[in-house]
């Protein structure tokens, strides 16, 4: 949303039960967007604080429809499957419902109050990714008529609840996926979600002018298993191995990105801001008041050869500076451990902050899972990692970082 590394807007995770977001005097690609004549919808989750400041339609959104917060914050103290020692607790119940967050889904207009739509109790829940495709379909819908809004482009933010835990697939879905478990049978139904916009493109004749990216927001939860993903590389969510950090993502735009091309450049999320204001129009919309970190890949997008124009990705662990990357190599300076004797399940929120007297270096290529430091073969290298990590440091010298809104205690 404001292509900008959580050091900088001082949200370093995201808030839980109430608590402030990070958006309160940032720019958001939405609001960019909007200024360069773009109509701006967000529907989902969202997740990037309730207050007032940090809410979508106050940073650039013309509607939202969907839910402040995150699914498991309004299931953890109703499901007596998962949570009895609340369920059946009536102290605890209360004081969970005490708790200064918004128990329900709400629709916003640009510059209004939320508006709540219906409680979000365990039932609910399984309904809201099918409520919030129809909101999607018909705004996509909507979009394609003659006289929609004068034909104006248009931004789209769909994020679904599904596939987090925990999993309330809707009973559509149920028993749908070959494992037959509730995790599964709702990544089937976000591949349903995901066709039908889609499909809803190609019916309205907007496929060709649409740039579609789909992804996820972060690696797996392994606390969760099985009721999350699982990832091949190391860790997990909430730690900077690359089992917290990379992603699946996927490009389409028929006619401008090749189909059958390969890559292994590098690309962050925050890349997203600066390419999608370039490809609209709006290259000098880019703030210069701030510092931001990403960088403009259209030319990886739409060239044949996909050439990243990102040298260095950087690291970090809330407020830690953890590794930088350059190419194939990983130089990380600390990193939580998952190591099974302070650490549950291998899980990146779980385990020690733990900082290396001389540094670990891993050749991704070589060793994806990072399982063997390559640092006293590859002395050499340090001066360019060294000098990266000092320039990048640099720049919050200039552009200080803002007080830590959520910090991790």
């Amino acid at each position: 949303m404001t292509g900008r590394l959580p050091m900088r807007h001082g949200l370093l995770r995201p808030p839980m039960y109430g608590q402030p977001g990070g958006l309160d005097g940032e720019i958001t690609l939405a609001s960019l967007l909007s200024d360069a004549g773009y109509v701006t919808q967000a529907v989902g989750k969202w997740h990037i604080g309730e207050n007032v400041e940090s809410q979508p339609q106050h940073v650039g959104f013309d509607d939202f429809y969907g839910f402040l917060s995150v699914s498991d914050m309004y299931t953890e103290w109703r499901d007596p499957n998962f949570f009895p020692e609340i369920v059946y607790s009536e102290e605890r119940t209360k004081w969970v419902q005490n708790l200064p967050f918004n128990k329900c889904f709400v629709h916003a207009t640009r510059g209004g109050d939320a508006e709540n739509v219906e409680e979000v109790t365990v039932p609910v829940l399984s309904l809201l990714d099918e409520k919030w495709a129809a909101y999607s379909l018909q705004f996509i819908r909507r979009m394609a008529e003659p006289d929609a809004v004068q034909r104006r482009p248009w931004f789209l933010y769909h994020c679904t609840r599904g596939a987090h835990f925990d999993n309330y697939p809707h009973e559509r879905f149920l028993g749908s996926s070959p494992a037959k478990h509730p995790y599964k049978d709702t990544i089937i139904e976000l591949d349903d979600i995901v066709g039908r916009l889609v499909a809803e493109l190609e019916a309205t004749g907007q496929m060709d002018d649409t740039l579609v990216f789909v992804s996820s927001d972060n690696g797996p939860e392994m606390e969760t298993w099985p009721d999350a993903a699982y990832s091949p590389f190391r860790s997990a969510k909430g730690s900077t191995w690359e089992g917290g950090q990379r992603v699946p993502a996927i490009f389409t735009w028929p006619g401008l990105i090749a189909s059958d091309r390969a890559t292994d450049g590098l690309f962050s999320q925050m890349d997203l801001f600066n390419t999608l204001l370039h490809l609209a129009g709006a290259t000098g919309a880019v703030p210069v008041d701030r510092f931001i970190d990403g960088v403009d890949q259209t030319s990886f997008l739409l060239d044949p050869d996909g050439v990243s124009n990102r040298k260095y990705l950087y690291y970090w662990l809330t407020n830690v500076f953890s590794a930088i990357r350059v190419g194939e190599w990983k130089f990380m300076v600390a990193s939580t451990s998952d190591d099974d004797r302070d650490c549950f399940n291998l899980g990146g929120f779980t385990g020690v902050t733990q900082k290396y007297s001389h540094g670990r270096l891993y050749n991704l290529y070589l060793d994806p899972k990072e399982s063997h430091s390559y640092m006293v073969r590859k002395l050499a290298y340090i001066d360019s990692f060294t000098t990266g990590i000092a320039r990048h440091l640099a720049t919050f010298g200039k552009f200080p970082p803002r007080r830590p809104i959520a910090a991790m205690s």
